[in-house]
């Protein structure tokens, strides 16, 4: 006889250690399903209440159990998140994620992690949405994935098919990584100092910039079109926080711009980068989004 599947014992102890093992993962699914730290976080917080409150004797596989737990959650708060956007002041974008300890945040691969791709993503329908990470992030099957999001496998293949064609038609192909870095730290350099000139220099002539403050006083609210314009709206950064000390982090598995005043983070950009510079700036200013970024570091490094 083959060896039949461990069960999973009645111990909340073993039930905390196997859940605890997971989580990562679990947290990488809810993650890029949402694009925000803080609603991952409550999904993961949801399955882990439905964790203790199962029959675990008869859960012969608990990684699939979970998954599938914490995708369905993801995809109700998707589903209620849009409406809630719509009231939102100005562009909204993801919440960044800290990746330096894991680049990949709990996947097999980094697909769906960089912040421009998450934006790309919220446009399609949370099913889609879940099925492309499902696959292209956590290499499930279509049969798991047909499984996990109650559809039959012809139709999970569907499904996924019209994400991929979406995303393909708005994404545009990166650069070398190395070639990413460069430009960053030296568009970095030149924010520093505010210097206009330098900035424009590593900028794409139709480069765009998006900034996500919530409403905050000074932040524009519409997207800013142009080399020159980003170049002059990124040099202004000095003075809008006189004093802030300029970083390179990574986050979303890209080397980012960090401003951090008196101790706390004013600012995290994220940068697209094409054949002729960088094309997109992704500046998060909302403060909460930034806290949700600090808790992702803390969780990352072990720090309380």
């Amino acid at each position: 006889m083959g060896e039949q599947p461990r069960r999973t014992g009645d111990s909340l102890d073993e039930a905390a250690e196997v859940f605890q093992g997971l989580r990562p993962r679990l947290f990488g699914v809810a993650y890029r399903i949402l694009g925000t730290v803080s609603e991952a976080e409550d999904v993961v917080q949801d399955a882990w209440e439905r964790w203790q409150g199962t029959d675990r004797s008869a859960v012969l596989d608990p990684g699939a159990f979970l998954a599938t737990v914490t995708t369905r959650l993801a995809i109700n708060v998707a589903q209620s998140a849009r409406v809630r956007r719509e009231a939102y002041v100005g562009p909204w974008l993801p919440e960044p994620v800290d990746t330096s300890v894991d680049p990949q945040v709990g996947a097999e691969r980094g697909e769906a992690l960089e912040l421009a791709v998450l934006l790309v993503l919220q446009k399609l329908n949370p099913v889609e949405r879940a099925a492309y990470v499902l696959r292209e992030a956590f290499d499930y099957s279509y049969g798991e994935i047909a499984s996990m999001l109650q559809l039959s496998q012809a139709n999970a293949r569907q499904v996924l098919s019209r994400a991929r064609k979406r995303l393909s038609a708005e994404r545009r192909e990166p650069v070398e990584a190395a070639q990413h870095r460069r430009l960053v730290e030296a568009f970095v350099a030149a924010a520093r100092h505010g210097d206009v000139a330098a900035l424009e220099s590593v900028l794409s002539a139709d480069a765009v910039a998006y900034a996500d403050g919530n409403g905050m006083r000074g932040v524009a609210r519409l997207a800013i079109v142009g080399a020159e314009r980003v170049a002059r709206t990124s040099a202004f950064a000095h003075k809008f926080f006189p004093g802030a000390e300029y970083g390179v982090v990574e986050a979303n598995g890209r080397p980012c711009l960090l401003l951090v005043q008196d101790g706390a983070a004013v600012a995290l950009v994220s940068f697209t980068v094409g054949p002729d510079g960088i094309d997109g700036l992704y500046w998060v200013l909302a403060p909460a989004k930034l806290r949700a970024y600090e808790r992702s570091v803390h969780r990352a490094t072990g720090r309380s």
